[in-house]
């Protein structure tokens, strides 16, 4: 009997499911990763502390060099589609070897990010319940996050996208109501302190970047969809470009509205523990600030969802190339999701942040080192696909100079964040995790360089495999399916 395309092969090792997710599911993954929502409540504030005037001109640099490390990412989204995400594209690029570094790095940036986002929907719980300064119900509603998204990612890909598509939408679509309410109080008027960046110097828009780049950071977790998106080789292309271009948008017209909306009130952005209850209050909409922070605790929680099935994706990926237990690499018979490594990514999402908060550190310090440890993975692995993306263009003999410039230039800009969470060298423990995740990742290099001493044929291995995927979209992308 033949199968429907939207079954999973009844095999001894079940697959995804493919043809599955259309392009706004798709696209409600990598928005969600990056929980568009929490920007305007925590990183706006912190960004305009170091660029004051500059905030939204930050975020309009940090969109568009991301589009540049967005097109990078698409020369690869174009051509070949699986659950391996920026590991598989790498490795196609700069071979197996720095692609399973980068998998790896992957791995601890949507971990970490969401153990970091346990913690902030645990903090809005507490915010919405007036329990604040407890403990005991910060680790119960850490657990209630990460157990809701377990369930949703084993239960079903398609319903994790759809409740991520529904939630960034509503909450994203009442904070846009209160900017322009905002907008609307001051009459539209153009503030020329911010269109002529009055106070603002160079240092402070590279300080600003370094917090704006971050609230990016999982743009293009739609390529670990690969395996079930339809029509993958448009919908994540374009998946991708729009997670950096629909949210840039909205901070840039966030930021500007929120330090507008200062403007007239007592206390500065980044002194304001609650900037946009502050400026619904101001705004005589007071309403507005809870329902702005159930969109937050759900937008917190979406983001939740979303590392967990991008990081199970990536860890499947990796377990069918022998790199980790073939365990992992399992996937539902009947619901079709790599529910071994769903679990296993969810167990510590919530583990993680518990032994941390229970250490005796704080909830916004907390949120605030896991993040970091996070960014350097992606930052790491955008650096990575930029170098990839020209290299793998030359192999296909499709290398242009423009391809060439775009890498040069994406390199560049990333180098800014980077080295900014360098030097100057940060105040304790930030100036510690840098080597934390250097760590983390030198542990995963050594797994394979063993693994690869006990098994010489795996880079082989690994190599058919690439080429096998990306035969099969060879035809539909226009490539010659080989490189040479």
């Amino acid at each position: 009997m033949e199968t429907s395309k939207n079954q999973p092969d009844q095999n001894d090792q079940a697959n995804l499911r493919p043809d599955y997710l259309s392009f706004p599911e798709v696209l409600a993954q990598s928005i969600a990763n990056i929980g568009p929502s929490a920007t305007p409540a925590f990183v706006i504030p912190l960004v305009f502390a170091s660029a004051g005037n500059g905030t939204w001109f930050a975020y309009l640099a940090a969109a568009l060099g991301l589009t540049l490390v967005s097109l990078n990412i698409n020369q690869f989204a174009r051509r070949t589609a699986s659950a391996g995400s920026l590991y598989v594209y790498i490795a196609r690029g700069l071979g197996p070897v720095a692609g399973v570094i980068s998998g790896w790095a992957l791995v601890i940036a949507y971990l970490f990010t969401a153990t970091a986002v346990v913690i902030g929907f645990a903090n809005y719980g507490n915010v919405l319940l007036g329990t604040t300064n407890s403990l005991g119900v910060t680790v119960l509603l850490a657990a209630v996050g990460a157990g809701l998204a377990w369930w949703v990612a084993y239960r079903d890909i398609k319903l994790s996208a759809e409740l991520m598509l529904w939630i960034e939408l509503g909450s994203v679509l009442l904070i846009v109501l209160l900017a322009i309410i905002v907008l609307t109080q001051h009459g539209f008027q153009i503030d020329v302190k911010q269109f002529t960046l009055e106070g603002v110097s160079a240092e402070n828009i590279r300080l600003g970047l370094v917090l704006a780049v971050f609230s990016f950071v999982g743009f293009e977790s739609a390529t670990a969809l690969g395996d079930e998106a339809k029509n993958p080789l448009h919908s994540i292309p374009r998946a991708v470009l729009g997670s950096v271009s629909v949210p840039g948008l909205f901070f840039v017209l966030l930021a500007y509205t929120q330090v507008l909306g200062f403007r007239t009130i007592s206390t500065t952005l980044d002194k304001d523990p609650s900037p946009l209850g502050t400026l619904a209050t101001n705004a005589n909409v007071g309403f507005f600030g809870w329902l702005i922070s159930v969109g937050a605790a759900l937008s917190f929680f979406a983001c939740v969802l979303a590392s967990i099935n991008a990081a199970s994706r990536i860890l499947f990926a990796l377990s069918r190339h022998g790199i980790i237990h073939n365990q992992v690499g399992n996937a539902h018979q009947r619901n079709a999701t790599p529910h071994v490594a769903i679990t296993l990514t969810a167990i510590l999402s919530f583990a993680i942040p518990v032994a941390v908060l229970v250490k005796g550190v704080g909830v916004f310090d907390a949120y605030a080192y896991l993040g970091t440890i996070a960014t350097f993975g992606f930052l790491v692995v955008y650096i990575l696909i930029s170098i990839a993306a020209p290299v793998y263009l030359r192999r296909i003999q499709q290398l242009k100079p423009v391809h060439v410039g775009i890498s040069v230039v994406s390199i560049l800009f990333l180098l800014i964040p980077l080295a900014g969470s360098l030097y100057p060298i940060p105040a304790p423990p930030y100036n510690l995790l840098p080597y934390g995740f250097l760590a983390l990742l030198l542990a995963g290099v050594v797994w394979f360089f063993l693994l690869w001493q006990r098994s010489p044929q795996l880079i082989a291995t690994i190599e058919r495999d690439l080429e096998s995927s990306h035969a099969q979209y060879s035809a539909l992308s226009g490539s010659d399916g080989l490189e040479r």
